[in-house]
């Protein structure tokens, strides 16, 4: 027996015929879609335990403590940009590329995040030690400062390995693991009334540990022996993340250089609140950061520019429009946010967050392009274009937090933003038009 479809199902079997053969059930059912929906899951968490915990620091130390806390924090991570040597993205790229170095890039990575990160340190220590007033933090809370830049890159480069293999999975556990030890060891300080600035930022430190081992037990299955570092591979890697090196710098103080212009020019419990702003802003790149990573070990082992180029322009646009529904929503309800999340006295950092979101827009987008660009050898243009940033941003805070506090610095970050967009908008133009021309 035949049964026939209804007329009046016609046009929904013609629609749903239709949704079956279109793009976005080819996207749906792709393996980078699936592992970045993972990531985002595991990111969701993470500002879930990231917001319990900022809270909790907040609460607990106030402004001028959360303060402080920043300043460590951003000193520790001024110090794994500095050292890095450019091996997080060169990681990710050769052993996208070439999986048979993985063992010698583990061992090479530790190598260099002890050597580099050690030296880095003690680097650090001599010059605050000629200028102490660079940074206003010392003793205990500096040591521990000091002590987390090897931990930190080690991190920071086996986590790009387990990224250039595809092992998402394990990234994700490993990240989330990380935050729940945190979590758990900052709410033992507290049970045990051992609360000050030195002993969180002794959490941070000890989820770092415990993390960099997790890892490398990752990487037993696939690498049970690890050979000696070698200096051949070592130097290879160099010569294109060089390159990435510059650019993650300067991205870095265009992302952080105001924290610490601030706590020079206003003090301690202004950067408490600007803090709360930058950290509410960057939960909002969440979806944006991971697409990049995720897209650029697939973009590096794509056969031709052309194809790399179609990819990347179609994600920049999605991301695009995503990010101002989430710019939106910001705005509508930053004030209620801020104020439940952190108390009324960080509600002062509500003007500063919405001067930062149109800049957050425009740098998801970028993030997507500054990972094609990466993706295709690392043009002159991502050094170019937070190196110019860098300095406008430096530029554009001295002279506008002195009138108008973090809500200068605000306005300076989303002017940068905005400026590095524009870059990368010229570069692409000149090369499309280059194209055109031969």
């Amino acid at each position: 027996m035949t049964f026939k479809t209804p007329v009046c199902l016609g046009p929904i079997k013609v629609f749903r015929d239709m949704a079956e053969r279109s793009y976005f059930r080819k996207v749906f059912r792709s393996d980078f879609v699936r592992k970045v929906a993972e990531t985002l899951i595991t990111r969701v968490l993470l500002i879930g335990l990231g917001i319990v915990s900022s809270v909790i620091v907040a609460r607990t130390l106030g402004p001028e403590g959360r303060g402080f806390y920043a300043i460590a924090i951003s000193l520790g991570g001024l110090g794994v940009q500095f050292g890095n040597l450019g091996l997080h993205a060169s990681n990710t790229y050769y052993v996208a590329k070439k999986p048979d170095l993985l063992p010698t890039l583990i061992s090479n990575s530790i190598a260099v995040s002890f050597l580099i990160g050690g030296i880095g340190s003690i680097l650090f220590w001599g010059v605050l030690s000629i200028w102490p007033y660079l940074v206003k933090i010392e003793g205990v809370l500096l040591a521990l400062t000091l002590v987390s830049i090897p931990f930190g890159l080690v991190y920071l480069l086996l986590q790009n390995l387990l990224i250039g293999i595809h092992e998402i999975h394990s990234f994700n556990k490993i990240e989330i693991g990380n935050r729940i030890a945190s979590l758990i060891l900052v709410l033992g300080i507290i049970l045990v009334q051992k609360v000050s600035v030195e002993t969180l930022f002794l959490t941070h430190l000890s989820a770092l540990f415990i993390s960099c081992a997790w890892i490398l037990l990752q990487f037993k299955s696939r690498s049970p022996l690890i050979p000696r570092p070698s200096f051949a591979v070592f130097k290879n890697n160099l010569q294109y993340g060089f390159k990435a090196y510059v650019a993650a710098l300067f991205a870095f103080l265009v992302l952080r250089s105001d924290l610490l212009l601030l706590q020079y020019m206003l003090g301690a419990e202004q950067v408490g609140l600007y803090a709360v702003a930058v950290s509410v802003a960057d939960l909002t790149l969440l979806a944006p950061t991971v697409i990049g990573t995720l897209m650029f070990p697939r973009l590096a082992a794509m056969g031709n520019d052309r194809e790399r180029w179609r990819y990347a322009s179609r994600v920049a646009r999605y991301v695009g429009g995503m990010m101002i529904v989430v710019a939106l929503l910001v705005f509508l309800t930053a004030d209620v946010l801020i104020t439940f999340l952190y108390g009324s006295r960080f509600a002062p950092a509500t003007p500063a967050l919405l001067w930062l979101m149109p800049g957050i827009v425009m740098l998801s987008i970028n993030v997507i392009y500054m990972n094609y660009f990466a993706s295709i050898g690392m043009p002159m243009i991502t050094v170019y274009s937070p190196g110019v940033a860098a300095l406008l941003n430096i530029g554009i805070n001295m002279k506008l937090i002195p009138v108008y506090g973090i809500v200068g610095s605000s306005i300076a970050s989303t002017v940068t933003y905005g400026a590095m967009l524009l870059f990368s908008f010229f570069y692409l133009y000149l090369k499309k038009l280059g194209a055109t021309c031969r």
